[in-house]
């Protein structure tokens, strides 16, 4: 299946995205159809199906739809030519509409207002209707007779015909031109969130500066092999994930992170693309295809999101497909036989034909078939604004009705970096420095994570000491600050003389590792490996054995994340159950889970365990509307992301595995996120439970007084144009 994409123009909203899509899958032969209101574009894998026959479909169900050329182009200010012909057809069609609104209304103002002979002004109001109606009939005849759908088109050309017909010609007019506003007007909001929505996706890199040998060469991202180096100047685009081999640089991350502080990189440093180089210029050696990219996954997981629907909004685009025939059905019934059962005469000043009119204008469901995608559409794109990407509406949705998270551990809740927290020592040969030295020289041959962080961690000890001395001149500060240089000093000239002594290295796994040294033989490692069966097995506390004598331990402390006990009592706040299930030991979990006010903790426990622990967890939740979440990062919590209710990754420093399982990633390591993503939930609830209630309630209101003869054309106009302009207006509040 070869894959392709169209660009378009003219969609309107993600409904009209969504029929599209929907008819264009019905294809056996289209595979993997996409719609992509925010960018507008088609994407579709086939190996039968012309462009031509897409562009029939599409013409069939939104005529006003265009089709833009494909031809590929690299600019280097990085703008794409096809998003600029987009937006030079939607300013043309703008101003052809807001030209033909003008002209038609002038005509038919004269024709109805003017003193002028009778039969030019007739002529003049029938021209000024023409002008008017024609986008509007078009569209209702086209739809009708191409895809035997009905919707709110035919409404509203049904209701000026029959105004004009009964001689209501100025309420006719008013209801057509009051539409038109109505729809340029509609038609801006929802672009201004599209423009909003699409900005989000504008970090995808035009162009490459590909450094060959003797020059550099301007490709596509998609061009650029792992290994290979591109350069990166001020104001450009990071194309690639890479590593710095040379320069340094401050970053603009916010696009993918939410995070607005600037990111400084220096040579070795991770760079993602789709970031942006605020100074400096940057040597970058790449290490992820395109395809695998920061940038490709975020825009892949943006663009998908709209077809993962909530029950909301697929309830509402399965009720308008029957909604519109109903409501000519029963207007209908009510033009012709309302005066059977009743004094209503047909044609008079409130007859039956003029209350069915009214009936067809408030009845237009415009208001919830735009206004509910597009909630859903910019709960997403608020998400992706601050760092969230929540891969459907229906994921958004499920986020307010969480009532239990649980939590892994390393990586999630802590740092996953470990720093030493003592020594001890238990030989009186042995003092501190030796036991650190003679650690440190075993672990620096391991590339276990535990072992790169006691070798960090001694010389992290360094840094802060001389940090604080800067901080505070004191004699005692910085008299400890040169102490603890001098011993670094020491301890590397210790490594320096004794590396090449070290003989038959091994890791013994899930233990730790053994070498010899001299002719002495040297363990490291938990109780397990130590000899210490009563002892629980405890990763964060390293033993050094010497020539099978204990002669001391390093304990370790992985330290929380700067905003994990302020994001749990948030949650806690909230009335959200929060547990932990991890791996290490009981005493190290308990201490996590005591110092940020985790309710409840599981330790030892292996993948599989945690997936048991979950099944029992979801299972309390089954019977009511409550979900489950569950916060991890690894290829091991890959199994109970995909499990639970809704799993969240912090792809910040997540493995593709946890991403790819999860429904909502956190680009960033920050809980706090989670909380956002809660209230953008939420939110997004509340503002989707205000237009159902105030779009029904409205129609309802208009409908018993037009049944009652009360209400005219005005008010049916606010019921239909008004009422659709505040609920649209009402969705982008979500964005702000």
């Amino acid at each position: 299946m070869k894959r392709y994409e169209c660009k378009i123009s003219g969609l309107d909203c993600a409904d009209c995205a969504n029929k599209i899509q929907e008819e264009l899958s019905k294809n056996p032969e289209l595979e993997n159809v996409s719609v992509s209101f925010a960018k507008q574009k088609i994407v579709y894998e086939t190996e039968k199906v012309s462009r031509e026959e897409i562009k029939k479909v599409v013409k069939s169900l939104e005529p006003e739809v265009e089709f833009i050329d494909e031809e590929e182009t690299i600019e280097l200010d990085g703008k794409d030519q096809k998003n600029e012909q987009a937006k030079k057809e939607n300013k043309k069609k703008f101003m052809m509409h807001t030209i033909r609104l003008l002209v038609g209304a002038l005509i038919a103002i004269i024709g109805l207002y003017a003193k002028i002979p009778e039969p030019v002004s007739t002529i003049f109001v029938l021209a000024g209707y023409a002008i008017l109606l024609y986008r509007t009939a078009k569209n209702a005849v086209y739809l009708l007779f191409k895809s035997k759908t009905i919707n709110e088109n035919l409404l509203i050309t049904i209701s000026c015909i029959g105004a004009y017909l009964i001689g209501k010609h100025s309420e006719g007019l008013m209801v057509i031109i009051l539409y038109e506003i109505g729809k340029i007007l509609e038609e801006k909001a929802i672009n201004k969130t599209r423009k909003s929505i699409s900005s989000l996706m504008d970090i995808k890199p035009a162009y490459a500066n590909l450094k060959l040998q003797d020059e550099i060469k301007v490709v596509r991202p998609q061009d650029v092999e792992v290994n290979q180096i591109v350069i990166v100047k001020q104001g450009e685009k990071v194309p690639l994930d890479g590593v710095v081999a040379k320069g340094e640089a401050n970053l603009n991350t916010a696009s993918l992170t939410g995070e607005a502080k600037p990111q400084s990189v220096q040579i070795g440093a991770n760079v993602l693309s789709g970031s942006i180089v605020l100074d400096g210029l940057l040597e970058i050696r790449v290490t992820k295809k395109y395809e695998n990219s920061t940038v490709s996954r975020i825009l892949e997981l943006v663009e998908n999101a709209t077809d993962k629907k909530a029950k909301t909004e697929t309830f509402v685009n399965k009720a308008a497909k029957i909604y519109t025939p109903i409501v000519l059905g029963i207007a209908f019934l009510l033009g012709a036989f309302l005066p059977l059962v009743s004094n209503v005469p047909y044609t008079t000043e409130n007859g039956s034909i003029y209350r069915a009119l009214i009936f067809l204008v408030i009845s237009c469901p415009c208001a919830i078939a735009i206004s509910i995608p597009l909630c859903y559409f910019s709960g997403i794109g608020k998400s992706s604004k601050e760092g969230i990407l929540i891969k459907g509406s229906d994921y958004l949705d499920g986020l307010k009705d969480i009532k239990e998270i649980v939590f892994d551990k390393t990586g999630t809740l802590t740092k996953g970096e470990f720093i030493i927290d003592k020594i001890e020592s238990y030989d009186s040969k042995f003092n501190q420095k030796a036991i650190l030295q003679y650690a440190v020289l075993g672990e620096s041959y391991s590339n276990h994570p535990i072992a790169k962080s006691i070798v960090k961690s001694a010389k992290h000890s360094e840094d802060e000491a001389m940090e604080e001395a800067l901080i505070d001149d004191s004699n005692q500060v910085r008299e400890f600050a040169n102490q603890i240089k001098e011993s670094n000093k020491v301890l590397e000239q210790f490594i320096k003389e004794n590396k090449e002594k070290v003989e038959n290295f091994e890791e013994v796994a899930g233990k730790g590792i053994k070498y010899n040294i001299d002719g002495n033989t040297v363990l490291l490692g938990n109780s397990l490996l130590v000899g210490k069966e009563n002892e629980e097995a405890d990763a964060t506390k390293i033993y050094v054995k010497f020539n099978e004598k204990l002669v001391g331990a390093i304990t370790l402390k992985d330290e929380t994340k700067e905003d994990a006990k302020e994001a749990i009592q948030k949650l806690n706040d909230r009335g959200i159950i929060t547990k932990m299930f991890t791996g290490d030991c009981k005493e190290v979990a308990f201490r996590i889970a005591q110092e940020l006010k985790i309710k409840e903790v599981k330790s030892n426990m292996l993948p599989n365990d945690k997936y048991e622990e979950l099944e029992k967890e979801l299972k309390k939740f089954k019977q009511t509307s409550g979900k489950v979440a569950y916060v991890g990062d690894g290829i091991n919590d890959s199994p109970v992301l995909a499990r639970a209710d809704i799993g969240i990754s912090m792809g910040g420093a997540g493995s593709e595995s946890s991403i790819e399982a999860s429904d909502v990633v956190i680009m960033t390591d920050s809980i706090e996120k989670i909380n956002d993503a809660i209230d953008i939930s939420k939110k997004t609830s509340k503002i989707i439970k205000e237009n159902l209630i105030f779009s029904i309630g409205v129609k309802i209101l208009i409908l018993i007084l037009s049944a009652l003869g009360v209400a005219n054309m005005w008010e049916a106009v606010f019921a239909d144009v008004g009422v659709t302009l505040i609920t649209v207006l009402n969705a982008i509040r979500i964005l702000k």
